[in-house]
């Protein structure tokens, strides 16, 4: 009875642990997914031209530890509203390769009002969708990847059991207000040619400037970037209305000349951070030489400067000690001659 008890703990954990941060432990007797939005929320979101009905997108960055809720205003450009707090995000930066990694994704998601998850074990919760379109093609797996409370994660973003009731009312009444999604857009760090310096010797480089694109986009625009998927990378504002085969060839898109000068400018810039990054690291290789042929010279004149001290006084001559050490030998008896 005891092994079968404990082989169904075991079975739990492993159900439990793949699936990242699922967490649906039903909570019947819970409304907390019904919370309304406090009334200073409501008047900000009034003053700033929006509504809560209003669109919403929603932009998360691992290295800044922040996640950032924009809102649609009158003037039919998105604004940021307001920026929480990650709690804790497991992993490194870099997306998640595999189930079991305990890495939280990066790219671009859509988030339906099927993936909100009112009776998450976590709180409140909204999956992020992974693995999308691009995941998918490039063989990645993994399940439950949430962005949830309780400040635990697995894959997952946590966020404080507060933060995360404002965002999923937020979310929750912009589908009321007659949106079928939102966007969710996922970044390492801000996509600036610095930061990008800063990692240029990860493996996820390209992968990191393919999203950054989009991310240059909503800069401009202040307007998500319709996504999708063709060989193998993300496209864009691409004709195709999201039926794109993520194998086969990207249909011709126009890029703005707005969006070509600030990558040029970008590229310019990244160029200039690893030109200095590699002059630091020849100028501190070179200091670091002559600081060791300074040391060794002084080290040298040091030891020069004592030798001959020594032989000074005497010390530069080899002396062969006159005693031993050894146990005398006990003297033997005078013979009488």
């Amino acid at each position: 009875m005891l092994r079968k008890f404990c082989s169904v703990l075991i079975l739990l954990w492993v159900v439990f642990g793949l699936a990242a941060c699922g967490g649906f432990l039903p909570k019947s007797s819970s409304n907390r997914h019904n919370q309304p939005l406090q009334g200073t929320v409501v008047s900000a979101l009034k003053a700033m031209g929006s509504s809560p009905g209003a669109a919403m997108m929603v932009r998360i960055f691992k290295q800044e530890q922040v996640l950032e809720v924009w809102k649609r205003t009158s003037a039919g450009q998105f604004k940021l509203f307001k920026t929480y707090e990650i709690c804790a995000f497991s992993g490194d930066l870099g997306p998640k390769i595999k189930e079991g990694d305990r890495q939280s994704p990066e790219g671009f998601y859509t988030i339906t009002p099927g993936l909100m998850n009112p009776k998450s074990n976590y709180y409140l919760a909204f999956n992020t969708g992974f693995p999308n379109k691009f995941d998918r093609v490039h063989g990645r797996t993994g399940s439950q990847l949430m962005v949830h409370g309780d400040c635990s994660s697995r894959g997952c973003y946590a966020m404080t059991d507060h933060g995360i009731a404002e965002i999923y009312a937020l979310a929750r009444e912009s589908f009321k207000g007659g949106n079928s999604s939102f966007q969710l857009q996922i970044f390492p760090f801000k996509m600036t040619p610095t930061n990008l310096a800063k990692q240029s010797t990860s493996p996820h480089l390209a992968f990191w400037k393919d999203i950054k694109e989009g991310y240059d986009l909503f800069e401009l625009d202040k307007n998500p970037p319709v996504w999708d998927v063709c060989e193998r990378q993300y496209v864009f504002n691409a004709s195709g209305n999201g039926v794109l085969n993520p194998m086969g060839a990207c249909p011709p898109v126009t890029r703005s000349a707005a969006l070509v000068a600030k990558e040029l400018a970008d590229e310019r810039a990244l160029a200039a951070s690893l030109a200095a990054a590699e002059r630091k690291t020849v100028e501190e290789a070179a200091l670091k030489e002559r600081s060791a042929a300074v040391n060794g010279a002084v080290n040298g004149a040091v030891t020069n400067l004592f030798g001959g001290l020594g032989n000074l006084f005497g010390g530069g001559e080899q002396v062969t000690a006159v005693m031993s050490g050894k146990p005398a030998p006990v003297p033997q008896a005078r013979l009488n001659r």
